[in-house]
């Protein structure tokens, strides 16, 4: 048999950046307890080891808390599926249909309302996540809130840059209703946000890989939180090239490719989807 790990005698905290992602510290009664910026927003629990026990084990917060991230989970789980397979269906009829841009663009619209739900419902879960505030091993339920601002915190602005670039994904989805634009009208009314939102994604999910491997560039094949972010990295990679892809040349008036703009889209938004249907098991 193992022999215990020694247990730290002061704080220690992992960093990554200004951000803390992991802090060890010595229980009053002996024992070790961990928190983790995912666990506790996630699955609202830190990991305790008693005294002389070889490994931790993990420590839920009150119900109050576990039911509201169960929801929150769902909520955002589902709608990232929805709106997933809804830019899915978008680009296979943009590419393969003989329908009209009003019609593909009304299914983006859709699909893209529900990315913002599920955005939102992540930056909530981020902002009512239980906090560690004392050095016992228990986590402590915060009051309900619908906003906050805590730029310090890793889980807090990744969720809220995700949600921004939702936001401005409904800029660039609203003005591609609009008929008859000029090359430069197009460029800057369409194209432009969609680039700005897919940058925005791509730095959310970088926030997300710092917060879940502690700011070390890591592969985790056991752990389920990790190809959660590493498939949503992907699919707004995919996201990015389908932007770059349709920017419209000014000089023959017509986007760089089409196609690869349209199969992008396709395969990013089953990344999204799937890490959506991989982000209802993470959960209390």
């Amino acid at each position: 048999m193992g022999r215990p790990e020694e247990a730290p005698t002061a704080e220690r905290a992992e960093r990554a950046g200004p951000f803390t992602t992991r802090l060890t510290w010595p229980l009053p009664e002996g024992g070790t307890a961990v928190w983790e910026s995912r666990a506790a927003r996630k699955r609202g629990t830190l990991a305790v080891r008693g005294p002389g026990e070889a490994a931790a084990r993990p420590r839920g917060a009150d119900g109050v808390a576990r039911a509201r991230l169960h929801r929150l989970n769902a909520t955002a789980a589902v709608s990232f599926v929805l709106g997933g397979l809804l830019f899915a269906l978008g680009a296979a009829l943009a590419q393969l249909g003989p329908h009209s841009p009003t019609s593909w663009a009304a299914v983006y619209f859709v699909g893209g309302a529900f990315f913002t739900a599920g955005a939102y419902a992540s930056l909530l879960q981020a902002i009512n996540a239980p906090r560690r505030e004392s050095t016992a091993g228990a986590l402590v339920t915060p009051h309900w809130n619908r906003w906050s601002y805590e730029p310090g915190r890793i889980d807090w602005l990744s969720t809220f840059t995700l949600f921004v670039g939702t936001l401005v994904f409904g800029v660039d989805l609203l003005d591609s209703f609009l008929q008859g634009l000029t090359t430069r009208q197009t460029d800057r009314l369409v194209w432009s946000p969609d680039m700005v939102g897919c940058l925005l994604f791509l730095i959310s999910g970088h926030l997300s890989f710092v917060e879940v491997c502690h700011g070390r560039p890591c592969v985790r094949r056991r752990n389920l939180g990790w190809w959660i972010v590493a498939i949503n990295q992907l699919g707004s990679a995919l996201f990015l090239i389908s932007a770059l892809a349709a920017f419209t040349r000014p000089e023959t008036g017509s986007p760089i490719s089409v196609a690869i703009a349209n199969w992008a889209t396709f395969a990013g938004a089953v990344c999204f989807s799937l890490a959506g249907v991989l982000q209802l098991f993470e959960h209390p």
